[in-house]
């Protein structure tokens, strides 16, 4: 069995679907359904049980899970809401929760692969997105959470008491199908669309930070190459042992992204291409957001070469025609 956490977020269910996609279905989805409107991600997924993420917690903590031999955790759930300020939440649900699911993936000796966050850079800037000590100053408690968990996880490695792959993926700026449900926490493709359908025009952020109209730049990634990162480190699917060989270890925290940043304004050019021409209008920087807005990221992904993974990421015009593509599959068949 596999287990997914997170698995009616953005992220977690489509890599719930890119898992059914290779046949993959005897799988324990773990979520929190508070927002109810994450149930339409999981239209037309397959998994064979379902529990709330405080039921899972239980069962891990009392070895109550009875799910038989787990062949990976995919440990997807979190609070990724940048925005909220309950510190003593999100360090519960970021980073006590993740310690609890390492536990027991080290009891059940199984592969476990974990959601970490390039919210823990802050405001470093080009050439500072390696995963070293001197580049995470995380700018608020969510990126905080993640890199606390991080920190325990590297020690728990340098002391020997990781005798499993585990591996943690600090994913950068993500987008796809399925992020309705996020509000203003959905990606910049997801509210450049709903600006260019709604009102004909897209609003950028005029020059800031050192860069000009529109010339901030982010490392956008597809939401399906993540999953396939889910899947390599996991080694499933088509990433399983070969002639039925042992699993390699793998071990540490990464990037997960294309290793490349492009502009808003090359995001809203790929847009166009998909929902067809529109007016760019340039819009002042609001001042709350000074010293708090990450101008620029992009994945140094040494670390993830040197793990053995050379997938290859999806660039951004394809992965929005696809994200489109994706979408409009789903509408018809609702």
């Amino acid at each position: 069995m596999l287990i997914v956490t997170g698995g009616a977020g953005f992220i977690g269910s489509n890599l719930v679907h890119e898992l059914n996609a290779h046949g993959l279905t005897d799988i324990l989805l773990v979520d929190n359904m508070a927002n109810v409107r994450k149930f339409q991600n999981l239209h037309g997924a397959r998994f064979v049980d379902y529990m709330d993420k405080r039921e899972f917690r239980r069962a891990i903590a009392e070895n109550a899970l009875g799910a038989g031999k787990i062949e990976a955790i995919l440990h997807q759930g979190a609070c990724s809401n940048t925005l909220e300020d309950d510190g003593v939440y999100m360090m519960d649900n970021n980073f006590q929760y993740t310690k609890e699911v390492l536990a027991f993936a080290i009891r059940s000796a199984a592969p476990l692969v974990f959601a970490s966050t390039a919210a823990v850079y802050g405001l470093s800037g080009p050439g500072r997105f390696t995963p070293t000590l001197q580049n995470e100053r995380p700018l608020n408690i969510y990126g905080f959470s993640k890199l606390a968990f991080d920190h325990y996880f590297r020690n728990q490695l340098a002391l020997g008491r990781v005798p499993i792959t585990a591996v943690g993926l600090r994913y950068f700026n993500v987008y796809g199908p399925r992020e309705q449900h996020k509000g203003r926490m959905a990606s910049v493709i997801h509210h450049f669309t709903k600006q260019m359908l709604e009102t004909g025009k897209v609003r950028l952020f005029s020059g800031t930070g050192g860069y000009a109209d529109g010339e901030q730049r982010r490392d956008f990634v597809y939401v399906r190459d993540l999953a396939r990162l889910n899947m390599f480190f996991a080694q499933i699917g088509p990433y399983a042992p070969k002639d039925g060989g042992p699993p390699q270890q793998f071990q540490g925290v990464v990037n997960a992204g294309t290793g490349a940043s492009r502009s808003f304004n090359d995001v809203a050019r790929s847009l166009m291409a998909v929902h067809g021409e529109t007016p760019i209008e340039y819009i002042q920087f609001p001042a709350d957001l000074e010293g708090r807005y990450q101008h620029f990221t992009e994945a140094d992904l040494t670390g993830l070469r040197a793990l053995g993974c050379t997938l290859e990421s999806t660039p951004l015009e394809e992965g929005i025609v696809e994200t489109y593509a994706t979408l409009r599959a789903i509408e018809a068949s609702s």
